[in-house]
This record gives C-alpha cells, sequence and structure tokens, in this order.
C-alpha cells in the first residue's frame, strides 16, 4: 500500500500561527522521533491507529479520535503495529502575551477526545489544507477563519454536560456493532434488539450521543470505507458498491456524492491532483 504525506506551509495572523497542515495518507514507515515540541499539534484521525508517547505516557489514537498535544510536550509516534492509518495534523503556536479564552489551550494539557459532528471537523480540515496549497486571494484570512472554528468546536465540545454511563455504554454498543457490520443490511430494529430499548429510543439515543442516526452513520463507514478502495485498490465502481452493500449502483453514486461532495470518478481525479 503506497503512503503519502502532503504538507504545506503558511503564516496566519492574530492569535494562531498557523505552521503547517499535514496529511498523513497510509504512509508505511510513518514515525516521528522523540523530542520535546516548539508547537502545538491538533491531530484527526480519519483511518487506522497511530500510537503516540506522550511525556512517557503510550496513547493509542484511532479513527475519529481528536488529540491535542500542547508546546513543549515530549512526544514521539509511529504507526500502531505497523499499519498505516490516515490522518490530518495541524501545527501552530499561540500568541502567549495574553489568555485565549479557550480553556483547553490556556491550560496547555494534552487532551483526548471525540467530536459530535467528526465529519464536519474532517471537511474543515480538508479546506484548511486546500487553501494553504497556493496563493489565493484572502488565503491568511480564510486559514485563520477555519482554524478558529475548530478550536471553537473542540471547545464546545469540552463544554457539554456529560452523558450517564449507560446511555454512552448502549450509544457505544451500538457503534461497535456497525463498525463491524456496515457492509450488511441493518435494521433499527435489529440495533435496538442490542441493547433491549426500543428501535426509536435507539435511533435518538445514538444520535444524542454521535450526532446523527445510526443509518447514516453506517453510510458513513461505507463511503469511508470507499474512498480508501477507490485509491488503494483496483476494484471497479461496480465491484465497490456491490461489496459494500449497495446492490444499486446509482444509489451508491447518490450516497458517495452526498457524503463527498464528489461523485466516485470526480473523488479519484481530485485524489490524483495532489
Amino acid at each position: 500500500m503506497l503512503g503519502y504525506r502532503y504538507k504545506i506551509t503558511a503564516r496566519c495572523s492574530n492569535v494562531f500561527q498557523l505552521m503547517s497542515v499535514n496529511f498523513d495518507d497510509y504512509i508505511p514507515n510513518w514515525r516521528t522521533q522523540l523530542e520535546t515540541i516548539a508547537y502545538n499539534v491538533l491531530v484527526v484521525v480519519r483511518a487506522g491507529k497511530v500510537r503516540y508517547e506522550i511525556n512517557g505516557e503510550e496513547v493509542i489514537a484511532e479513527k475519529e479520535d481528536v488529540l491535542f498535544i500542547p508546546q513543549s510536550t515530549r512526544r514521539s509516534g509511529g504507526n500502531w503495529n505497523d499499519t498505516p492509518h490516515q490522518k490530518h495534523t495541524i501545527l501552530f503556536t499561540l500568541d502567549r502575551q495574553e489568555p485565549t479564552g479557550i480553556p483547553f489551550l490556556d491550560a496547555g494539557q494534552f487532551m483526548k477526545f471525540n467530536l459530535t459532528h467528526i465529519q464536519y471537523a474532517y471537511r474543515r480540515c480538508e479546506r484548511l489544507y486546500e487553501e494553504m496549497r497556493g496563493g489565493k486571494s484572502y488565503r491568511t484570512m480564510i486559514c485563520q477563519g477555519i482554524m478558529q472554528e475548530l478550536i471553537g468546536m473542540l471547545a464546545r465540545e469540552l463544554e457539554k454536560t456529560e452523558l450517564a454511563p449507560s446511555k454512552r455504554n448502549y450509544a457505544d454498543t451500538i457503534k461497535s456493532y456497525l463498525l463491524e457490520h456496515y457492509r450488511e443490511s441493518i435494521e433499527i430494529d435489529a440495533l435496538a434488539r442490542l441493547i433491549h430499548r426500543s428501535p426509536s429510543y435507539a435511533a435518538a439515543l445514538f444520535k444524542e450521543v454521535h450526532g446523527q442516526s445510526p443509518i447514516r452513520y453506517m453510510h458513513q463507514l461505507r463511503v469511508q470505507e470507499a474512498c480508501s478502495l477507490l485509491i488503494h485498490s483496483d476494484m471497479s465502481i461496480t465491484h465497490i458498491a456491490d461489496y459494500l452493500g449497495y446492490y444499486d449502483t446509482s444509489y451508491f453514486y447518490r450516497m458517495f456524492k452526498k457524503h463527498t461532495g464528489f461523485s466516485p470518478s470526480d473523488y479519484v481525479q481530485q485524489h490524483n491532483l495532489l
């Protein structure tokens, strides 16, 4: 499997000094040496797992995890079990003359958490990378706006009232099932039976915890897998659709464009231009 790193550098004004944006795309031997970093790192994992050592402690980050690694952290990283992963990383510094007003930034402590609207965060990371690619007008202003939005999303997520453990457990049970069976036909009734609750309760609970319905999450998993297969396999679009449980190829096209904004063929073309 081929691996790619796309890296763009720029400098944004005001509070956040944006150093670089990377997209690590299944790099076979990815690793970063143990060092005390002189910048902050925001990591958004899209696929696979990545292993970090953070101030002497092992941290495993996987799909949909978000990490904030603050400046002055003693950090190293590498592929987990030699398996490539896919992630966005944003390197930035802060103007430390005054507090930012964002608690997790001002605390300067390592954090690992999940975002309710992770797909939106992925798109904002993609847009940030795209905006930094060339010398487009107002690039600095747009980069600053996207960065502020991402930080604001994280801060808002951390302010949310903690869910009852039982709700989180129920939602995680459903999510684990979807992660294992997303290529199969999924019915809400079957998901409800997993937690011994009604279908309406199961659907509402999952959406409360994860920000989307179970069925939409299933399609999201399928489309993410389709993106990987389009780039890293020689399977035809029809074969991919069938493999992922879309027995109507036109329906697969609609779902793919709904989640990515591209048709499958346009997605491949855009990737090849990077």
